[in-house]
């Protein structure tokens, strides 16, 4: 009993001891940390013994991280299997509705940023521009196969009216052909009975956009004298107050010039489908920076007549050609009756009633000269001028 009581005994005084000589560490570790904090808190990053060193432990352990996060890399991921394939089923119903809500809600954030950006382009147009607008959206197209056109959720009530032009972040797109209180349609630039006054940015050639059956544009009136290349910008020409000067409408797709022709054959691709059309600005009031100046007036008025110069002097070659042509056909005419009075081989007549017949045919036949100068034939047969 007494040697089990000094066992017992020891075994307590090596316990206390053990307890003492933990504390008494943490106690030392502690003291040590706060002094080393507190110097290397008073180095700053000057540089100094503790971040010297602390500098020289993080270059001789990051490799070790790194592989070990290498190592370690494939258990995580085998561990992440391990948990999905012994996850229940309302684990995996929750992860299922979660997923569900982050694809929504990141098409609503996609949607939600395509139409801030087109927002945005037709800020920019209307400050490039200093337009005068107000901003609608589409609401509806076409109601037929044989018309182009939009509704916008505008009208009346907003201030709108028949024939103001309208445009989206490309350029213009149409103009308002009937307008309610609270909706307007537009009938679009590609539509048949749609004319907008144009011209080529780079040449200034001027002409008339005209839409088609088939949604294509063709840009009119333009002469062969002047400098139109495929992929020149059509803008509009500001002409007749309706739509803004210099508003995109087209690229030049394909130019053709036929023999003898004025004008060329111009086609125009649209800036945008109607399908892509959905925030637009009505333009409400044109400045005077935005109509024609007199200098283009003048212009399209020089074109024009120059046209018609070019048209008559056309016609006035066509009529000579004509009247060269019949004069060579009653040369034709009066050697054809001299050649039926030949003579035979001896110098005789071979049928004297013949060649008397042929000679009163001739005479009958003779071109005749008007007081205009023009060249006819009496088909009459009688000789009569």
């Amino acid at each position: 009993m007494p040697r089990k009581a000094g066992a017992s005994s020891q075994a307590a005084r090596f316990r206390r001891a053990d307890s003492e000589s933990g504390l008494r560490l943490c106690v030392t570790l502690v003291v040590v940390s706060l002094v080393m904090f507190t110097l290397s808190v008073r180095e700053g990053s000057g540089g100094g013994v503790f971040s010297a060193t602390r500098g020289a432990w993080m270059t001789i352990t990051t490799p070790l991280r790194w592989v070990g996060g290498a190592l370690t890399m494939p258990f995580q991921g085998l561990g992440n299997v391990v948990a999905n394939l012994t996850a229940d089923q309302e684990r995996l119903s929750d992860l299922k509705s979660q997923n569900e809500k982050l694809i929504a809600r990141n098409a609503e954030l996609e949607e939600a940023e395509q139409t801030a950006r087109r927002l945005e382009s037709l800020l920019g147009l209307q400050s490039l521009y200093n337009l005068q607008s107000t901003a609608a959206r589409i609401i509806a197209g076409s109601t037929d196969s044989w018309s182009s056109t939009v509704t916008i959720d505008k009208g009346t009530s907003a201030g709108l009216a028949v024939g103001m032009p309208v445009t989206d972040s490309n350029g213009a797109i149409g103009q308002i052909v009937k307008c309610g209180a609270t909706s307007s349609t537009v009938r679009l630039v590609t539509d048949e009975n749609s004319s907008v006054s144009a011209m080529v940015q780079s040449s200034r050639a001027q002409g008339v956009l005209r839409g088609s059956v088939d949604g294509t544009l063709h840009l009119t009136l333009v002469r062969t004298d002047q400098m139109v290349e495929v992929g020149d910008t059509v803008v509009t020409s500001g002409l007749g107050g309706v739509y803004p000067k210099g508003l995109p409408l087209g690229k030049v797709l394909s130019v053709e010039r036929n023999s003898g022709a004025l004008y060329y054959e111009i086609e125009v691709e649209p800036l945008a489908s109607a399908e892509s059309f959905e925030e637009v600005l009505v333009i409400t009031s044109l400045t005077e920076e935005q109509k024609a100046t007199a200098a283009d007036v003048a212009e399209a008025d020089e074109q024009d007549t120059l046209a018609g110069v070019s048209q008559g002097t056309s016609a006035g070659a066509q009529d000579g050609s004509s009247q060269e042509e019949g004069a060579s056909a009653d040369q034709d005419g009066e050697a054809t009756a001299e050649g039926d009075a030949e003579t035979d081989g001896d110098g005789g007549i071979q049928n004297p009633d013949a060649a008397a017949q042929d000679e009163s045919i001739a005479s009958g036949d003779g071109a005749t000269t008007t007081g205009d100068g023009a060249t006819t034939t009496d088909e009459t047969g009688d000789g009569q001028q």
